[in-house]
């Protein structure tokens, strides 16, 4: 994901009675969570594709 989204964006552009360092922790802020629900979405994806019922059916107990 490059810079910031449409979404982000516009709430940065329309706080305008906040100071810069605010607006650029708000950014900043918006670009994590960005960064987490793409992160999270493609964890869900790797939890989809590993699912094998046959894995850990049986368990090799002798040492």
């Amino acid at each position: 994901m490059d810079g910031i989204s449409p979404i982000s964006a516009s709430l940065v552009t329309n706080l305008k009675g906040i100071s810069a360092p605010s607006k650029v922790g708000v950014a900043m802020l918006s670009k994590e969570l960005d960064t987490q629900k793409k992160a999270a979405s493609e964890m869900v994806k790797m939890m989809e594709m590993s699912v094998n019922p046959a894995i850990g059916s049986n368990i090799d107990v002798s040492a």
